[in-house]
């Protein structure tokens, strides 16, 4: 059951009992019983129409939901509006039903509560509180007849119950800032847990693709030199045999040796680019640059690399790391390039941070310059989908003097400081 659904419970039938009771009051005249009751019925048709839209939000603070409810600042308007009026019409009523019958001022013990649930400010609801007290007071010295007496007791009385009411309110607002405290650490709580699983996720990722890595290192690529090997042994048997017979057979033995360099040329590039990328003793530019001399000595192309040293977090270098290694993978498999370039700066005047890998190869077809490639490939899919998480964006396309281009921008720190190149 909703808090909402309480109060329209307790609120009915605390009118419902003071109607009882005003209209059952024996010393009371026609014009005394039947004002009290019109007051509570009127604070109750009020309810009822208007001010139960008041418990939807108090400025900003839901009693059933988040305040995010009110989808626009009209609605959430008119929620404030019925709140004070509510709160108006229950401090007004409050005396006029007790000027009516004295009887009525049992009224407050659902009325102060009510005061304090519908009001976001302590001094607020202290102030209102007040407001409240004297209302009552006011209709407890007309009921009463005026005079010393009345007065006095509606003092007292009144003294009390605002006295009480503000205990009361007190110990109820430490109680819900607690809660509250106790629900925003709950949330942080959830939301490191749920980090922390993202990271054994991503960690438990990089182990698997480090283990196959090599798996495929230790058992396809060396079955496939070997293969590349006994090809070429065979090759150079048949050299020996001058037969027409031979001749064709060396033609398919030239073929095996073909596609088993072509499939070890595959493994290789897989297994670099699942490699780990190690950055934790290494600055960003020192790891780019052995990955530039790794992948010349594996495939002859010459890379030149050109790493500012942008400041960017451990994240974005991340990305920026893994982007190169794609970028180069593709160039080994694609391109049929001789030279090949790597260089990350800052994109323009901006704190964003370039990466660009370009090669001089057989480029993306007949795509013009600056055009974007309609490639679905799990390599470009994959690091687009990465730079976009990181906020930033990716381009492929043909370079002005040919080849490719991978472009990737992604946010950084406005900060520079002198650039390194590897011819």
């Amino acid at each position: 059951m909703t808090t909402r659904r309480w109060w329209d419970i307790a609120f009915a039938g605390a009118l419902g009992v003071l109607a009882l009771l005003a209209g059952g009051a024996a010393d009371a005249s026609a014009t005394e019983r039947i004002g009290a009751v019109a007051t509570l019925a009127v604070m109750g048709a009020f309810y009822a129409a208007f001010g139960r839209r008041a418990f939807v939000s108090v400025a900003g603070r839901a009693l059933e939901g988040p305040a995010a409810d009110a989808h626009s600042s009209t609605r959430a308007a008119s929620i404030r509006a019925a709140s004070i009026a509510l709160r108006s019409v229950i401090i007004v009523g409050a005396g006029v039903a007790t000027a009516f019958n004295p009887t009525m001022a049992v009224f407050q013990a659902i009325a102060f509560p009510l005061i304090w649930s519908l009001t976001d400010s302590y001094l607020r609801a202290v102030a209102l509180s007040g407001v409240l007290a004297v209302s009552v007071g006011i209709g407890f010295y007309l009921g009463l007849g005026g005079g010393g007496a009345a007065l006095a007791y509606a003092a007292v009385i009144q003294g009390l119950s605002f006295a009480f009411a503000v205990a009361l309110g007190t110990w109820i607002t430490r109680i819900a800032d607690e809660g509250r405290k106790q629900r925003l650490l709950f949330q942080d709580l959830a939301a490191a847990q749920d980090e922390l699983a993202a990271m054994h996720r991503k960690a438990g990722t990089v182990t698997e693709r480090e283990r196959l890595a090599r798996e495929i290192h230790d058992t396809i690529a060396q079955s496939l030199t070997s293969l590349v090997m006994l090809a070429q042994r065979s090759h150079r048997e048949l050299a020996e045999i001058p037969d027409e017979r031979a001749t064709r057979a060396t033609e398919t033995v030239d073929l095996i040796e073909s596609t088993a360099r072509d499939a070890l040329t595959e493994a290789r590039a897989l297994v670099a680019s699942m490699a780990s990328v190690t950055t934790e003793n290494s600055t960003l530019t020192e790891t780019i640059t052995r990955l530039g001399e790794r992948f010349e000595k594996e495939t002859g192309i010459r890379v030149s690399v050109s790493v500012e040293a942008v400041a960017v977090g451990r994240e974005l270098e991340v990305v920026l790391l893994r982007c190169t290694q794609e970028g180069l993978a593709n160039v080994r498999k694609h391109s049929q390039a001789r030279t090949a370039s790597v260089s990350i700066a800052l994109d323009g005047s901006g704190p964003e941070v370039a990466l660009e890998v370009r090669d001089d190869g057989r480029g993306i077809g007949t795509l013009p310059s600056g055009s974007q490639p309609t490639a679905t490939g799990f390599g470009i899919a994959g690091m687009r989908d990465r730079v976009a998480l990181a906020g930033g964006r990716m381009d492929v396309y043909g370079g002005e003097r040919g080849g490719t281009v991978l472009r990737v921008v992604v946010p950084g720190e406005d900060a520079v400081k002198p650039t390194v190149t590897k011819p």
